[in-house]
Order: structure tokens, then sequence, then C-alpha cells
């Protein structure tokens, strides 16, 4: 089912709408009172820096002061009754701000605009806190990318928006009051038709004091590595683009000569990029949480951002092109390729991110987590703009500060994935998985999504663990034969994914007693483990007699027993052959196009040896 279907499913579209609808009002206001105050209310220079720049400010101010209260109310209370009180909120300010526009009364403006950052730091939590419970953990990409290509695109839309009603003269303040508290209306409407969305920690003590929150709510986004650091790379991702999108203005005028035209085109095609990447994220993740995507995006907002660099690093000789004129000068498409592929490689790095923070916090403290998300975006979005205006003050361009952020990320980068090995351990196993194989999976709703269960699968080849790794939506804990375990390159992947090796009786009592405490401790702590019960790789492409390892660890720790069978493999790179002549020949079957396909799991009682060797060979079958 393509990613598409849920903009016609209830349990999605009504949020999306309404996710759409305020990011395009919070841009399309801003947009609209820079223009107003910048442009029609005759202000001088100084007055008008002020503005512009305690604008910003102001909307992130409520994301430092009240992100961790919104993290409590979106865990303590049904999430879409809060939805239509904030929706009922943003028409209350966009009448206020008619009033602001009307009077050109920029200190009622400033209050909105504090107002409308409120609105987004209490949505915020509820944004993506609500995905895990309306969609199904298949379906968790495909939202996270359509709610990131919608927010885009509104925000693209509105920015445009806000600065041509405002343009319209004799009727700009008029025009733009009357769409902002339309698109507002239309926001609480689609709300009333959000499904409910019950709260995951009806029983939480609220605290009101904001600071001591905000120190609980940064203490919970800390307690899991992994995904405190999933948050930090969201940060990071907020950084980079605030640094580009500030930079954007002074980079259209003096680098390229273009007009606001100009600026206007180089913003949708950064714009059009991310969507396009949140897009894509679905099917080059196989429609599963792919944080192996995310060194390639990290890799991809360094490699274009150097390289937009190197474009135009010069000062345009001809000023005041259209976008037109822009298009039509020499080198202008590698620009807009540049950007449009750094909006791409951003949609990579930052759904993944998204969808692991939601897949792997508790459901009782994501909005909360999610909070501690926002306080910490906020935070490197003021840093972002101290740096680009330190740089700015030293003397660099635009285009040099571009270059300076696109070598800072790699450092940032490599941090990242030095800390969170899974990262770059996903990214090497996606990248040989699918330069190898072309993969199809079956029946993998048959794993349970929480709680111990033994999965047990034939082995054809040496990339047998990396196919599962690949493609199962839990992370698992897989049995290995230690000389596998230490091959050189492969034994980073394995070890980064804590595979537990395993020798044989005669080879290495100790490893092999090892190995089975090391399973146990794993199903004891919920995790899943897969083991290969034929005890080595097929020789002749059948599956071999199952060996009583599946039933000395259902002994210790009792758990349900997921069969698996992969199809296609024998005859494919890095599978045995049935004869030494075979094995001499290069592999037959490069790009191979192989299935994975998973039964129903079957309990502790049922689990017999036969029985699970029996359904393994039925699984297999032929390729279809």
């Amino acid at each position: 089912m393509s990613q598409f279907n849920l903009l016609g499913s209830r349990r999605f579209a009504p949020f999306f709408w309404t996710q759409a609808l305020g990011a395009f009002n919070d841009n399309a206001f801003r947009n609209a009172m820079v223009m107003l105050v910048a442009f029609q209310m005759g202000l001088d220079d100084k007055t008008v820096s002020l503005y512009t720049n305690l604008a910003p400010a102001l909307f992130i101010l409520p994301y430092f002061l009240f992100s961790a209260t919104a993290g409590q109310l979106a865990e303590k209370y049904e999430k879409s009754r809060i939805i239509r009180y904030v929706k009922l909120f943003e028409i209350a300010a966009m009448a206020i701000a008619a009033i602001g526009f009307y009077t050109h009364h920029t200190t009622l403006l400033l209050v909105v605009l504090f107002l409308m950052g409120l609105h987004s730091t209490t949505f915020g939590p509820i944004k993506y806190a609500i995905l895990p419970q309306a969609l199904k953990p298949e379906e968790l990409v495909g939202g996270n990318g359509l709610v990131e290509m919608g927010t885009q695109l509104a925000m693209l839309i509105g920015m445009i928006a806000g600065n041509s009603l405002m343009l319209i003269a004799g009727f700009g303040p008029i025009a733009a009051s009357a769409t902002t508290i339309f698109i507002a209306v239309l926001g609480y409407l689609a709300s009333r038709r959000i499904p409910p969305a019950p709260a995951t920690a009806p029983e939480l003590v609220f605290n009101w004091n904001p600071i001591t929150e905000t120190a609980r709510v940064l203490g919970i986004t800390k307690q899991d590595r992994r995904v405190f650091n999933a948050v930090l790379g969201i940060s990071w991702f907020w950084f980079f683009g605030t640094v580009l999108i500030a930079q954007l203005p002074n980079y259209t005028r003096l680098n390229l000569g273009g007009d606001g035209s100009v600026n206007t085109l180089v913003l949708t095609l950064f714009s059009l990029g991310t969507g396009a990447g949140a897009l894509l994220c679905e099917r080059m993740s196989g429609r599963r949480v792919e944080v192996g995507l995310v060194p390639l995006g990290a890799f991809g907002l360094t490699a274009f951002g150097v390289d937009l660099y190197l474009a135009h690093p010069h000062l345009a000789t001809v000023h005041g092109l259209d976008w037109l004129g822009f298009l039509r000068s020499p080198g202008s498409w590698r620009v807009a390729m540049d950007l449009t592929l750094i909006g791409v490689f951003s949609g990579f790095y930052v759904v993944p991110l998204f969808a692991f923070v939601q897949a792997r916090s508790p459901r009782d403290r994501l909005s909360r987590v999610i909070a501690g998300n926002n306080i910490l975006n906020a935070l490197f979005i003021c840093v972002a703009s101290g740096f680009g205006l330190a740089l700015g003050a030293l003397g660099l361009s635009a285009v040099q500060i571009f270059l300076a952020a696109a070598v800072l990320n790699v450092a940032v980068a490599a941090y990242i994935f030095t800390i969170v090995p899974e990262f770059l351990m996903r990214f090497i196993t996606w990248v040989l998985v699918n330069t190898l194989y072309r993969v199809r999976v079956h029946g993998l709703q048959n794993i349970p999504e929480e709680g111990p269960a033994l999965l047990v699968c034939n082995h054809v080849s040496f990339m047998d663990p990396l196919l599962l790794m690949a493609n199962l939506r839990r992370p698992a804990r897989f049995v290995m034969y230690y000389k596998i375990f230490n091959i050189p390159l492969l034994k980073f992947v394995f070890r980064t994914a804590k595979a537990i090796p395993i020798a044989g009786q005669k080879e290495d009592p100790a490893v092999l007693q090892r190995a089975y405490d090391d399973v146990d401790a794993a199903l004891a702590d919920g995790e899943i483990v897969c083991i290969f019960p034929e005890g080595g790789l097929t020789k002749d492409g059948d599956i071999a007699p199952f060996r009583p390892g599946v039933a000395r660890i259902l002994e210790r720790r009792p758990v349900p027993v997921v069969p698996l069978a992969l199809r296609g493999l024998w005859g494919s790179v890095w599978s045995r052959r049935d004869s030494m002549m075979h094995r001499a020949r290069l592999p037959r079957r490069f790009r191979a196009r192989v299935e994975l396909v998973a039964g129903a799991p079957y309990s502790p009682a049922d689990a017999q040896l036969e029985t699970l060797e029996a359904r393994v060979r039925e699984l297999r079958g032929d390729l279809a």
C-alpha cells in the first residue's frame, strides 16, 4: 500500500491537514508582518532592524518556556481534544492579528507572534506523539514523510502568500487578515475530524513549574542514549537549516544577482527537495524505521553544501535578475541542483530520526521526549543564528558561511555516528543488502511488536544475518558462528548489532555456554533473538536437520517462536555451491531476487523441533 493512501484515511488525513494549515498560518502571518513593518509603515532602518530581529526571538521563546508543560499535557490528556483547543486559540490569535494589521500596531503584532509561538509549542509534542498511536508500525516512516512534506510545502506557500497578500495595494492588511482567520477556521474544522488519541500517562502528576519540569523533561529525553543522540541529530538538522535559510537572502542578492523572485525560487527548490526526500524515505527504507539513511543524508548535506560554495563563490557581476533571468544565466542550474539535493538529503536525514525517536521511546513518555527535542531544537536554532552573525561579523560572505556549515556537518556527523554506531551499522547493512539483492518480505507482522520472541530461520549464505537485520522491523540479536562473527568489516556490524557468537561443543565449550547465557539474558530483557537451527550453511541448497539448541533455549526461557524462511538465496553471492567445481566459479546470481517469509508464531509448548523444521521447509517452498 502506498503511503499516499493515508491521505484518504481518517486515522491520518484530518491530522495531516490540521498540521499543514497551522504551518501555513505560522508562516503567512510572520511574513505578512515583516512585509508590513519593513515596507509599508515608513519606519527608519534602525527600527525595522529591531523589529525583524526581535520577531524570531519572540516566536522561539515559548519553546524554552512552555515545551515541558506542553509535553505533560500531551501525555496526561486525550490528544485530539487538546488539538481542538489549540486551533481555537489560533483563531483568537489571528483575530487579534487582524486588529494589529489594520491599525499598524506593531506591539500588538509582536504579542501575536509570541502567541503563535505558544501555539506551535503546544502542538509540537502532540504532532509527533500522535502518529505512533494512529498508524501501524509499517506506516510510521511513510506517515512522517507525508507530515514533513506537507509541512515544508505549507510553510513555503504560507511565506509566499503572506508576502503577496500584504503587497496588495490598498487591501493588503485586510486580505492578510481574512486569509489567516479563514485558514485558522479550516484548521479547527479539520481538527474536529481527528479520531480520539487516548492519554498515554493519565496518572501523571502535573508540574506547573516550567524550570523544574524542563529539567525533568530533558532528563527523560536523555534516559535512552540512542534516542537522545537521535534528538541531537534532529537539532543539528535545525542548526544546519537555520544557517542555510538565514543566508539565502544575501546569497541570492550578492552572489546570484537576483531579486526577490530568485529568493522565492531558491526557497521553493529547498522546500520541494526536502518534501521529495521525506517521501522517498518510505520506499528506500522498505516501510520500516531505517536509520541507515541518516549517514546517507549527512553525506549529501556536506557534499552538496560544498558544491553550492564551488558553484558560485564570487560576487555577481549583474544584479536585479528575476527568476527567469537567473535560470538563463551561466551556472544557475548547478546552483538549483545543489539547493534541491540539499533538501532531498535533508529529508533522508531527518525523517528516519523522527521515526526512530517515535519507535524507540516508551508511549507514556514519548510526548515529553518530543518536548525535550523541541527545547533542544530551539536552543540549536538560537546558536545557529549566533553562528551566522558571528561569521558574518568576521567578514565571511554568505557562501563562505554555507561552506563552514557543510564542513562542520562532517565533524558533527562523525561524532554522532561514533557515539551511536547503530546508525553507521545500519547504513553499511542497508548499502550491502540493497546492492547485492532485491528483497521482498511477507508476513513480518507475525513477529511480535513487543516482548521476547525466538526466530528460527534456514541458513543459506554468509549474508543471511545482514538480510534479516536489514528487513526485520525490530532489532534482533543474532546467534552466529564465531568465525563469521569475526569477518573483517562485518565484525563491526555484528558487534554493533549485539550479535551473539557461538561455537561447537568440541570447538569451544565456554563460548557455547556463554552464547546460551546471552540468549537467555536477551529474552529475559524482552528482546527478540534469531538463530539458525541447522548449525551451519546449507551445502546443497536444502534445509539440514535442525539441531536441539532451540529446545535448550526454550527449556530455560519459554517464549513464542516465529519460523522464518529465506527463499532464492542459493546460488547468489556468498552462498555455497553443491560441488568444488561450482564453488570455484564466480557468483551466478548478482542482485538476486530473494524473499523473506515469516509464519505465525508457535507457543513454547507447540514449538517442537520437528514441527518447526517442517514449517520452515513449507515456508521456503519455491521462489514466487
